[in-house]
């Protein structure tokens, strides 16, 4: 791809993000909505445990898994 497509392409891509960032109207989380009922909100201990340490343990059991499964194959002779 040449300069002048790629410029072409960009110049799309990024008027088209303005466009859509100008046109959205914004999360109104001041006004409550009929029906809204929000529960408790989260304490820091909580949010670590969910976004942060919950992801990590995931990726380190599928990790280990994934290791281990590896391990129990037998390697193929070779010679």
């Amino acid at each position: 791809m040449d300069k002048k497509n790629a410029l072409r392409a960009g110049a799309l891509a990024a008027g088209t993000t303005l466009m859509m960032l100008l046109m959205s109207s914004p999360a109104l989380a001041v006004v409550r909505d009929d029906g809204d009922d929000p529960g408790p909100g989260l304490s820091v201990i909580d949010t670590l445990g969910l976004f942060v340490a919950a992801p990590i343990v995931l990726f380190v059991v599928i990790a280990g898994l994934v290791i281990v499964g590896e391990k129990s194959h037998k390697q193929p002779k070779q010679g």
